[in-house]
């Protein structure tokens, strides 16, 4: 015997719950799926566990760091925007607070507060919440959808259950994250009733150098520029913060060059990145103040050995750095420093893959699905909901607003599709 629902809605992360809501807010009867005990297990870790809700910039800025078609996104942004995000948390008990970058923020920077309000949220309006729920396969059945999923709540038995709908709301992420529960289920989903998937591969991810000096790790680089090169083209130039971890070279300056990057390593083209130390400064001001700073030692022997050249870095960069930027700074004299102050290359081996991607670039086709609504244009009953689509932002809060706003307008359409509204 099998349950009829209105609605289910398969992923329990940010556009999944979202999407719960708003149809059961609608007046529709929902049920949510989710693999995992618990819902928002991805969420809980974005942000380094602060998860940065949205960014407020206007649709206008907004719309730049969106990949790879903006406009998609557009009438889900203005459904659902970004102050309406806010708004939204406040209402239901989560305060917010702006930091730098028009990112925001939950007031107690504990990502775990986000999860908690909208599972709170989701049993106040009535969702049904089925955890441990394993998805096997969705089929249409006339003009309905049967979900069947293996009841994985108990280690020693395990039950197959089947659910009917007469919507279906697909929001199982990506690929990102695969020890949160992320595998690419809900590519298969899709594929299954008719859509096709876009190729996919890591975005925000780290990128990692030749010959990567373990030196660097854990350092920090602010306000610098980097500059992306593939088959020895400058691609995209950057300014902003930088981090060197285990993985590579990360941090938010890192994550805005890592699209490009990863896609030109995966299509078999060379990539180096290359950082600006001093992008303030030009080079020939720059080889002045090199200069200056080696007469002011007043050295009695004009020989500048290692020894003496690390004393002059240390009046250019922070201590730290010094060892690793002299050791692969090969040949490097007073007349050549600024030169390689502006111009610190390395040449990038490979990227840290979806084991640490913030995000998965690529996913359903977005020809195949009505921006106005999220709803499938091969099947009327189906709709779609955040990473799952062919859909990625820059890091700053972008992609969580996608998918609560994608969420909000797959959850308004279903319910209104069941005729809830």
């Amino acid at each position: 015997m099998s349950d009829m629902v209105q609605i289910v809605v398969v992923g329990g992360g940010p556009a999944g719950m979202m999407a719960a809501i708003k149809a059961a807010e609608s007046g529709a009867e929902v049920v949510l799926l989710e693999k995992n005990h618990l819902c928002g297990r991805k969420l809980a870790i974005t942000g380094k566990g602060r998860c940065n809700i949205t960014n407020t910039k206007p649709w206008g800025e907004f719309a730049t760091h969106v990949h790879p078609k903006s406009n998609f996104v557009k009438s889900a942004f203005f459904n659902f925007s970004n102050a309406a995000t806010i708004d939204y948390f406040n209402s239901i008990g989560l305060e917010t607070v702006e930091t730098q970058g028009n990112r925001v923020f939950p007031k107690s920077m504990n990502a775990f507060d986000v999860v908690d309000a909208l599972v709170n949220r989701m049993k106040q309006v009535g969702v049904k919440l089925i955890t441990d729920a394993d998805l096997l396969a969705v089929c249409t059945d006339g003009s309905k959808f049967k979900c069947t999923y293996n009841d994985i709540s108990s280690p020693r038995i395990i039950r197959t259950e089947v659910i009917m709908s007469n919507a279906l709301i697909i929001a199982t992420g990506g690929l990102s994250y695969p020890a949160t529960g992320s595998n690419g289920k809900g590519y298969d989903l899709a594929e299954s009733l008719g859509h096709s998937v876009t190729r996919c591969f890591p975005s925000l991810a780290a990128l990692m150098p030749k010959a990567y000096d373990s030196d660097l790790y854990d350092i920090e680089l602010k306000n610098v520029g980097l500059n992306l090169f593939v088959d020895k083209d400058l691609i995209q130039s950057e300014m902003g913060d930088l981090t060197f971890t285990e993985d590579g070279i990360e941090g938010p300056l890192g994550f805005r060059v890592s699209r490009r990057a990863v896609n030109a390593l995966e299509n078999g083209s060379s990539v180096e990145l290359v950082i600006d130390l001093k992008p303030a400064v030009p080079v020939n001001e720059l080889k002045e103040r090199v200069k200056r700073e080696v007469a002011s030692f007043k050295w009695d022997v004009p020989v500048i050995n290692e020894a003496r050249m690390k004393k002059v870095l240390r009046r250019f960069m922070p201590s730290e750095l010094i060892n690793p930027f002299y050791n692969m700074s090969r040949n490097l004299t007073v007349n050549t420093l600024a030169d390689r102050l502006k111009d610190w290359r390395f040449p990038i081996a490979k990227h840290a893959g979806f084991r640490r991607a913030v995000v998965t670039a690529g996913g359903v086709s977005l020809s195949e699905v009505v921006s106005k609504t999220m709803q499938s244009r091969i099947d009327k009953g189906l709709f779609f909901a955040g990473e799952v689509l062919d859909l990625d932002g820059d890091t700053g809060g972008y992609n969580l607003q996608m998918a609560f706003s994608t969420g909000a307008l797959a959850g308004l359409n279903a319910a209104k599709y069941v005729g809830a509204l």
